[in-house]
């Protein structure tokens, strides 16, 4: 299938603000999500622990819980569904997490799975989401012990 230049920039611009979430959470820089969703976004990471709630609640939330643990989010096996100004987009995050060591351990790394399905809607700044919702897929703690 061949593409348009306007459909090569969509998915470019679609697949900039996947990395773009994953670099404001690794970052801690939570208030970059005013560039990557909508205003009225409805984000729900229920699943995985965490609130089904608006973009200001959501905010709130990880401010409050992701604490200063290394973190580093992997995306890959995009699926970008372009309809005009409405996108549904599925990515798979592997989400690598040290925690806080444990009494007779020397580390302990979380690894997380999920699919991220979102839809994105064009705006007069561009491409943002709309509505997100993790799906885990695995997760597994790994343990170095003394």
């Amino acid at each position: 299938m061949t593409m348009t230049i306007q459909e090569m920039s969509d998915r470019f611009e679609i697949m900039d603000l996947l990395v773009d979430y994953c670099s404001a959470v690794d970052s801690h820089d939570i208030d970059a999500f005013d560039l990557i969703f909508t205003s009225d976004a409805r984000i729900d990471y229920s699943k995985a622990g965490g609130p089904k709630a608006d973009l200001k609640t959501i905010k709130k939330f990880l401010k409050e819980n992701l604490g200063d643990l290394p973190r580093q989010h992997m995306i890959s096996n995009h699926r970008i569904r372009i309809q005009g100004d409405r996108a549904d987009v599925r990515c798979l995050c592997h989400n690598p997490l040290e925690l806080p060591p444990q009494q007779g351990t020397l580390l302990e790394v979380m690894l997380w799975g999920l699919w991220y399905d979102d839809k994105f809607v064009r705006t007069s700044k561009g491409w943002r989401i709309k509505e997100r919702v993790t799906k885990p897929c695995y997760n597994w703690k790994i343990q170095r012990i003394e």
